[in-house]
């Protein structure tokens, strides 16, 4: 386990890089799905956690676009782009990590491993409601914003309130992949023991060096094995 001076010293190094991706950087949703995936281990996938690290990343888009909108002239659409941007390099992170959790147990499965029940509910907890933890984040940053920034972020907030998220899209499918592990294990006597949160993060490393962008990349490299 990291000690808490190490992971505020990394929130802290996320929101800074986040500030800059949105301030000064092109591609700004790639930089931040990227960044917000590199914040993510085995020790911070947990709600509270993640809380944190949403927490972070909503800070450097907010800073990062207030920063744009005072310094350049004539930057206000440009600064409302950042931050559409910004918000959907997020949610496809969180996304990317329902879609981890995913993989790593249809990968277990697949091997007849299984989950204990006990690690699944907690899984189960975490994930149900992330979502949620996006949502409330996003506005409360827009609560505790000002100017055109707010405005955006405002509008952002009720888009995806009405219209979905990325994330909660991603999660129905993994929930149900979930529901069933559980059954499986209600009948299964456990072979392995295996460590969801661990094989979880590391699908979500392989993502953030590039070695996989998801599930239809991870089952080529396993068809390429055979």
């Amino acid at each position: 386990m990291q000690d808490e001076n190490t992971i505020d010293n990394d929130l802290t190094s996320l929101e800074t890089e986040i500030h800059d991706a949105v301030a000064h950087g092109t591609n700004v949703k790639d930089a931040v799905k990227h960044l917000t995936l590199k914040a993510m281990n085995a020790d911070r996938l947990d709600a509270e956690s993640l809380r944190r690290i949403i927490a972070a990343a909503m800070q450097g888009v907010r800073e990062g676009a207030n920063h744009k909108l005072q310094h350049v002239n004539d930057q206000s659409e440009t600064a409302q782009n950042q931050i559409k941007e910004a918000i959907a390099g997020l949610d496809s992170a969180l996304a990317k990590l329902a879609e981890a959790s995913k993989l790593a147990m249809e990968e277990a499965s697949s091997r007849t491993h299984h989950f204990s029940d006990t690690e699944l509910i907690r899984v189960r907890s975490d994930l149900e409601g992330l979502e949620s933890i996006f949502l409330d984040t996003l506005k409360d940053t827009a609560a505790t914003t000002k100017g055109l920034a707010a405005d955006t972020l405002h509008d952002l907030a009720r888009h995806a309130q009405n219209n979905g998220t990325a994330v909660g899209e991603q999660l129905k499918e993994t929930l149900v992949t979930l529901a069933q592990q559980m059954t499986l294990v209600g009948k299964a006597q456990l072979k392995v023991g295996i460590n969801l949160t661990r094989e979880t993060a590391k699908f979500l490393g392989e993502v953030a060096t590039g070695i996989i962008t998801g599930v239809e990349d991870r089952n080529k490299n396993g068809d390429n094995k055979h």
